[in-house]
């Protein structure tokens, strides 16, 4: 019998939140126009550069590995705390800066045939860079850092003992941010084989949803919002 694991694994990621500020149009007073707000807030105050943002899984949702878009089949982790550093906060409009320091995954199952659980799956190569933008759509982009490109490692108990399946993103990791939930969602972002065992698949497709995102370093840690 041989072994045709269908699962897809990733890193990913990520890390801004969301809740949308209402734009008001009105003249200008004769003192001049009224200064524009951050893109980024938390709790009605401004996030400060070095600011540290903090989310969990959104409640109910699992971060998913799988082996084609359906999302059917794969792996799926039960826990996955984000953490992001703050680098730029412009007014809006603008866009956002952020380094994703960490990113892990927890409580993983995997239901592909011959694998029997999930011994650990971890990211390599943070901190990522990460924008979010107040344009249309709330746009959120996760890019390589210095350390290389964005990838994911997965070692897993199967009949045949134990694999170790390597991905790396392939394209564009992109999601959006949910002004209502606070959260940073992300689907179908395309990750392709780059090593590991002859068992493992050639690609996967990752898909979460965090939040919500809050500000750990403001007093009481509000939800973030994008202005």
């Amino acid at each position: 019998m041989r072994l045709h694991p269908r699962l897809a694994l990733a890193a990913a990621a990520a890390t801004l939140a969301v809740g949308a500020l209402p734009a008001a149009a009105a003249p200008a007073p004769a003192a001049g126009p009224t200064a524009a707000g951050p893109v980024l807030t938390a709790g009605g105050a401004a996030v400060g550069v070095g600011d540290v943002l903090l989310a969990p899984l959104a409640a109910g949702t699992r971060a998913t590995f799988s082996s084609d878009t359906t999302g059917s089949t794969g792996v799926f982790c039960g826990t996955s705390p984000l953490t992001a550093k703050v680098l730029g906060n412009p007014a809006a409009p603008g866009t956002a800066t952020a380094s994703l320091t960490g990113l892990s995954f927890g409580s993983c199952t995997a239901n592909v045939t011959g694998v029997t659980s999930v011994k650990s799956l971890t990211v390599g190569n943070l901190a990522y860079n990460v924008t979010v933008a107040d344009s249309a759509g709330l746009p959120v982009t996760l890019t390589a850092g210095p350390a290389g490109p964005i990838q994911a490692s997965a070692v897993l108990n199967s009949w045949f003992g134990t694999l170790t399946c390597t991905y790396q993103l392939s394209g564009a990791f992109t999601g959006t941010a949910d002004n209502t939930a606070h959260a940073l969602v992300f689907r179908n972002a395309h990750f392709v084989k780059s090593g590991g065992s002859a068992l493992c698949p050639g690609e996967g497709y990752f898909s979460a949803a965090y939040g919500p995102m809050t500000d750990s370093t403001l007093p009481g840690g509000p939800a973030v919002s994008v202005n």
